[in-house]
C-alpha cells in the first residue's frame, strides 16, 4: 500500500467511526455555552458530526468524486452493520446480576434502528450534496478560494443533513415534536459555527496530505511531477 492509499483509507476509516459513534450516542442532549450571547441545544452526537463533511472535502479536494462517494457508501454499510449487531444484542435476555438490565440496554440501544434510518437518509443525501457542491465551487472559482468551496457546500449540505434526520426523528416520537424547530436550528448553527470555526484546521490537513503525498512519492514520480509541473 502506498502512502497516498494509506492516507485515503485512514480518512475513509475516521469517516465511519465519528458516522457510527454519533448514532450510538444521539440520545443525550445537552447545552453548551459556547458564545457569551447564546447556549447551544443539541445532541452529543452532533457535536463531532461536521467533521464528516471536512473529511469528505478532503477526500474529494485529494481523491476525486468518485473516491468520495465510496468512503460515503462505507460509512454507511458500517453504520448499518452496527445496527443489525445492536438489534440482535437486544433481543438477547440479560442475567440477573448484569449491571445493565434488558431495560437500561434498550432505553440507550434499543431506538438506535431508527435513529440510523433517519441518519442514513440525510447522511447519503446531504453528503452527495456536498461532494456535488465542493467540485461546483472549484470549478466556477477556477482552483481558488479553498475556504469558499470548503465553507459553502457544508453550510448548505448541514442544513439539509440536520432538518432531514431531526424532522425524521420527530416523525417517529423519538424527539418531541414541540422541540423539532428548536433542535433544527440550535444544531444547525452549532454545526455552521463548528465549521467555520475549523477552516484553519481543513487549510492545515490540506497542507499536511499535500506534504505526505509529496515525501511518498519515488524517485522517478518526483522527477516526472516536476518535469509536468
Amino acid at each position: 500500500m502506498t502512502k497516498n492509499d494509506s492516507i485515503y483509507t485512514s480518512l475513509c476509516v475516521l469517516f465511519s467511526v465519528l458516522i457510527v459513534m454519533g448514532n450510538l450516542i444521539y440520545q443525550k442532549f445537552v447545552f453548551l455555552p459556547i458564545l457569551p450571547f447564546h447556549t447551544f441545544e443539541l445532541s452529543v452526537g452532533a457535536i463531532l458530526y461536521p467533521l464528516t463533511f471536512l473529511l469528505t472535502d478532503l477526500i474529494t479536494e485529494f481523491y476525486g468524486k468518485e473516491e468520495a462517494n465510496f468512503c460515503v457508501r462505507l460509512g454507511i454499510s458500517m453504520n448499518i452493520l452496527i445496527a443489525c449487531i445492536i438489534i440482535m444484542m437486544d433481543q438477547l435476555e440479560a442475567t440477573s446480576w448484569s449491571k445493565v438490565d434488558d431495560t437500561i440496554f434498550h432505553t440507550v440501544f434499543g431506538l438506535y434502528s431508527v435513529a440510523f434510518i433517519g441518519s442514513i437518509i440525510a447522511c447519503y443525501t446531504a453528503q452527495l450534496v456536498d461532494i456535488a457542491l465542493y467540485l461546483w465551487i472549484r470549478k466556477i472559482t477556477k482552483g481558488k478560494w479553498l475556504w469558499a468551496r470548503n465553507n459553502g457546500s457544508t453550510a448548505i449540505s448541514l442544513f439539509i443533513d440536520t432538518f432531514i434526520v431531526i424532522s425524521f426523528m420527530t416523525a417517529f416520537h423519538v424527539l418531541p415534536s414541540d422541540r423539532m424547530w428548536a433542535l433544527i436550528i440550535n444544531s444547525y448553527c452549532f454545526k455552521l459555527f463548528f465549521s467555520i470555526c475549523s477552516t484553519p484546521l481543513f487549510y492545515v490537513c490540506v497542507g499536511m496530505i499535500k506534504y505526505l503525498q509529496k515525501s511518498g512519492k519515488t524517485e522517478p514520480e518526483k522527477l516526472a511531477s516536476r518535469a509536468f509541473s
